[in-house]
């Protein structure tokens, strides 16, 4: 009887490659994985049941890596993975990165230690090397909220683009034309899609060189840095679009601190709402997505890869935004 050992001489690689084809787990290149499966047919090879039984064995556990906890959108992203899962018999790990890469790096070698049968990342940058590492390790993954180009990985996001328009499209409406942009970091898909929005919307109404954008972190702290170099330039724009709600609430604080009324004196809308129990006034105009319905998304499309029935090619879900108009925007004040 042929041995694992006898295809691997055969097709002239390792055992672990052949291991590799016949698990289906890891990086294998075409050609290399027809020589296997040659050589296994030539040979009449038959994998021992017991050992792939072994290799496929559940620990009913997946993992979500999340680069911040403490923010509203992802709280409710979590609750609807966790609901998801938890109809199919599967616990959920969570880890925060603060949207740090090595906190990620980090995360990902210790729930893969674990033997989680998936995981779920929110990525903290546009680098694909957490794709890689899982994919190597053939851990299957689903991207929530952000995009990376180039990765052959399944994705379920909000439209930050569209939504972003939108917005902007509505402040235009009001009758401002000096908006500033308060945006997170430039090496995240979703400030890069919200940016390239904004800008659409100025471009479509002729303003292409009033654009105003200040790029920081996605955290209360970095709305209240921003809003500070805005407040400093001249003219002061009429109109501010956080690219989140923690930079809204931060760019908020400023804006009280320097004396100013919203909307009376400036306009202040932003992305992803904020439940009613934080009891901002003015409440935001806001750009919602639907977070428990892309965390209810990505877990089934998770599940679908642990239980072999997921399509061949990647996924790329897109979930609409939706404007919801408050108090916080209104038209610009008659005199600036």
């Amino acid at each position: 009887m042929s041995t694992i050992g006898d295809v691997a001489k055969r097709a002239g690689v390792s055992a672990m490659t052949v291991s590799r084809v016949i698990n289906n787990s890891g990086y294998i290149s075409q050609e290399t994985r027809e020589r296997v499966e040659q050589a296994i047919a030539e040979l009449g090879y038959v994998p021992n049941a017991l050992a792939r039984s072994l290799r496929f064995k559940r620990t009913k556990t997946i993992a979500l890596i999340l680069t911040d906890i403490t923010n509203p959108f992802f709280t409710t992203l979590a609750r609807g993975i966790e609901d998801a899962a938890s109809e199919q018999g599967f616990s959920v790990i969570f880890c925060n990165t603060d949207e740090s890469q090595d906190e990620e790096a980090e995360y990902l070698s210790v729930v893969v230690q674990k033997q989680v049968d998936g995981v779920l990342l929110v990525p903290a940058s546009s680098s694909s090397e957490s794709v890689t590492f899982l994919r190597d390790r053939g851990v299957p993954c689903v991207l929530l909220d952000r995009r990376l180009p180039g990765a052959a990985v399944d994705t379920v996001r909000g439209d930050s683009e569209a939504g972003a328009y939108q917005l902007t499209r509505h402040l235009l409406d009001l009758g401002h034309r000096r908006i500033a942009l308060l945006n997170g970091p430039s090496s995240v898909s979703t400030a890069e899609d919200r940016l390239a929005g904004y800008r659409r919307a100025l471009d479509e109404a002729g303003l292409s060189s009033a654009a105003s954008v200040y790029e920081g972190s996605y955290t209360v702290e970095g709305g209240y840095r921003t809003a500070k170099q805005m407040l400093a330039a001249a003219p002061r724009p009429t109109a501010v679009f956080a690219a989140n709600n923690f930079i809204a609430i931060g760019a908020l604080r400023v804006l009280r601190e320097a004396g100013l009324r919203v909307p009376d004196n400036l306009s202040l809308v932003a992305f992803d709402d904020l439940p009613t129990t934080m009891m901002i006034d003015p409440f935001f105009t806001v750009i919602g997505q639907p977070a428990y319905e892309m965390g209810q998304r990505a877990t089934q499309l998770l599940l679908e890869h642990l239980a072999g029935q997921s399509p061949a090619e990647p996924q790329e879900i897109v979930l609409p935004a939706q404007l919801i108009v408050r108090r916080s925007s209104g038209p610009p004040p008659a005199e600036i």
